[in-house]
């Protein structure tokens, strides 16, 4: 087990230089100049000069690859163009703002998902299955900058029952958990759907209830435990798109997390933050991955490690 952790640790290695040298060309090889965007394409050109010189865009792209991989080494990630606080000390503080919205998707995603999948697959081609797996259609259908301000009109603008945008209280956090939780709820109950199908009618379960085990015990303790990996895999892979998705959600409702502050990076063209986001979202993206490669051994203690 600690011979296969060292191995997936170094492993992180190059997938995450990999994705800071992807996010470092792309951020400086698109058009446009971020000294124009700060001082204006009719300033003058000994002072937009003095500004490219002071932030080292005057330096040949690879001088500035070097100095980046070198701070990056340390733990800095330059300072914003436009704020000039350093880009960590600002990723840091917008972290826990996407941390809460992203767990609050997550929980209610589950909390929607599984009673629908396991309802849906002990209850196949029943109306409870076919509605379950309409309403997986639906979600996954309907993309988070629709759904976002249709809640938005109905809940907020129609009924006054929740707030429009910020981040004052959990009343705040419903519609965009709900925003973003919505299409991941989908995809889960179909999982639970399938994987439960799977594994209701082997030996062991039919097992179980000649035995004359309660029929939520049978469900619960044994079929859907062995029904987990599957599950557990979209959830992994699916923490990642939360990241994602939480870019347009935090925008919808100016939610002040990471995925709003990386918009208003790129609309600024600061360089240093876009890339301190992007860094951050990949990275949080890889160390979820390697977790649930470590959750697989728990849910199946078959699963060993060499």
């Amino acid at each position: 087990m600690r011979r296969y952790l060292v191995r997936r640790l170094l492993a992180l290695v190059p997938v995450l230089w990999g994705v800071s040298t992807f996010v470092f060309l792309i951020i400086h090889l698109i058009p446009g100049d971020p000294v124009d965007l700060m001082l204006g394409e009719t300033a003058e050109a000994t002072d937009k000069a003095a500004l490219r010189s002071a932030l080292g865009l005057d330096r040949p792209l690879l001088e500035q690859y070097a100095l980046f991989l070198g701070n990056l080494a340390l733990g800095d990630l330059g300072r914003s163009l436009q704020t000039k606080r350093p880009v960590l000390e600002t990723i840091l503080d917008r972290l826990p703002a996407t941390a809460e919205l992203a767990v609050a998707s997550l929980l209610l995603a589950v909390a929607m998902a599984l009673p629908l999948g396991v309802y849906a697959a002990t209850r196949q081609y029943s109306w409870i299955d076919l509605g379950s797996m309409g309403f997986a259609l639906l979600g996954v259908s309907i993309p988070h900058f629709w759904l976002g301000p249709m809640l938005i009109l109905v809940f907020s603008v129609g009924l006054d029952w929740l707030p429009v945008s910020g981040r004052e209280g959990w009343p705040h956090l419903v519609l965009p958990s709900l925003t973003l939780g919505t299409a991941l709820a989908s995809i889960l109950a179909r999982m639970t759907r399938a994987s439960m199908l799977e594994v209701i009618h082997l030996d062991y379960v039919i097992v179980a209830r000649a035995k004359g085990l309660h029929e939520s015990r049978v469900i619960g303790r044994h079929a859907l435990k062995n029904a987990l990996i599957p599950l557990i895999t979209v959830l992994g892979l699916q923490m990642g798109a939360l990241l994602s998705g939480a870019i347009i959600t935090e925008t919808v409702f100016a939610w002040p997390g990471i995925g709003r502050l990386t918009v208003q990076a790129i609309h600024s063209r600061d360089y240093p933050v876009v890339q301190g986001c992007v860094l951050v979202i990949a990275s949080l993206y890889v160390v979820i991955n390697f977790l649930t490669d470590l959750a697989y051994a728990w849910a199946d203690p078959r699963i060993k490690y060499g």
